[in-house]
């Protein structure tokens, strides 16, 4: 985004109960299962949702015990866990399938470590990370507010509290945001769709939600309320798998920055760390977020690159958007290099992801998020780096 002149920007969210997010989370459940087993199995899961139907597919290495029976009892109990109790998607009478197999015997060949050779990225690729000022959290504004919106409802819902009485699982927000000279100062327009019970009108659901987006955004930030768009089709009764099919990885823009920052093009849930898809864009985000944190720059760009089977990534590069403070690119990154293996294997062992940390990053963003050091979640999102990369700026 520019950092002169006045415009608008938008960047939209959806819920744990959104179809392509039950199908994330479903994988990341498979994934976890397996890590649980064994920090170091290997686990590409694809999923596909719809009315009353479940179907899993992908690449597995990892113990026998994990059986299909057991990964689609996991199943069932994730969609329990989302809210989904009805009649074209109930988790306990949803017909579901597992189909995974062995992962191809060529890609373990290029990814496992064997004599000198380390291990290498499960794949080619091109990730990004990015970090600006725009929130406490590092993450741009429009993003940050429109999951801020949903993760409340759904907060509220799962507790059954009164104020959202008749809402369900399947849910869209957008947030549209007025920028001045870079910086974001208010609202021009939100949308919130939430499928609903179908005695709830139109009226109803907007009166609900009204409080509880002003709640989330900063004060004075609420938008006329002529922009303000609840459900503008009128009804969501059906919704969620049984109202759009979902498939895994197809929010790769409200999984990152919102549109706000480049992406790679490579989606993450369901996938273990040897695929830098997901790891190389955590790493990328955990330095960008440190670059920024540190206060050596107020935005910040990186972008790594793999090919399958080799180990270093093939380049690093920062973009500052003009915003460093009397900090050289090039030097930024020997520095990070120096501070961060940034190899299949560092980046695994640096910021522990051989554990079965994934089912909290299936829905509403895998950044921005609050690093949990009992859980070992979201460890990506430290900025541990700060204080040493100050130093080596000598600040």
């Amino acid at each position: 985004m520019r950092d002169t002149g006045e415009y608008l920007f938008t960047s939209e969210s959806v819920s744990e109960g959104h179809p392509d997010k039950v199908a994330d989370r479903i994988s990341d459940t498979v994934l976890d299962a397996f890590l649980t087993a064994d920090p170091y199995a290997r686990v590409a899961c694809e999923t596909l949702v719809t009315t009353n139907r479940v179907v899993l597919a992908g690449e597995v290495r990892g113990p026998a015990e994990i059986t299909p029976e057991y990964l689609i009892h996991l199943a069932r109990l994730a969609i329990h866990d989302i809210g989904y109790e009805q009649e074209g998607f109930h988790w306990r009478h949803a017909d579901i399938a597992c189909h995974l197999h062995a992962q191809s015997a060529h890609i373990a060949q290029g990814v496992d470590a064997a004599g000198n050779k380390d291990e290498g990225a499960g794949d080619q690729g091109i990730m990004f990370g990015y970090a600006c000022r725009e929130t406490p959290e590092l993450m741009p504004a429009p993003l940050y507010y429109a999951h801020e919106i949903l993760r409340h409802v759904s907060t509220l819902r799962r507790a059954k509290d009164s104020a959202v009485a008749g809402l369900l699982p399947d849910a869209k927000s957008q947030v549209t945001l007025r920028y001045v000279d870079g910086k974001p100062v208010g609202a021009t327009s939100i949308v919130v769709s939430t499928q609903h019970e179908e005695a709830l009108e139109q009226a109803d659901i907007k009166r609900l939600l009204r409080p509880i987006v002003e709640a989330v955004l900063p004060k004075g930030w609420m938008c006329p309320d002529s922009e303000f768009y609840v459900n503008p089709t009128g009804k969501f009764v059906i919704g969620g798998p049984d109202g759009d099919c979902g498939l895994t990885g197809r929010k790769i823009i409200v999984d990152t920055y919102g549109g706000a920052a480049p992406h790679g093009g490579g989606a993450f849930s369901g996938k273990d760390p040897t695929k830098v898809d997901r790891s190389a864009a955590y790493a990328a985000r955990y330095v960008a977020k440190n670059v920024v944190a540190s206060g050596l720059a107020d935005k910040c760009t990186i972008q790594l690159s793999y090919a399958i089977g080799v180990s270093k990534p093939l380049s690093v590069y920062f973009d500052l958007h003009g915003t460093g403070k009397d900090v050289d690119e090039a030097k930024l990154a020997k520095v990070i290099g120096g501070m961060v293996n940034l190899s299949p294997r560092g980046i695994r062992e640096h910021l522990k992801l051989n554990r079965p940390i994934y089912v909290p990053t299936s829905a509403y963003g895998h950044f921005g998020r609050v690093p949990d050091t009992t859980r070992g979640t979201f460890t990506w999102e430290m900025t541990d780096l700060a204080i040493e990369l100050r130093r080596a700026f000598g600040r």
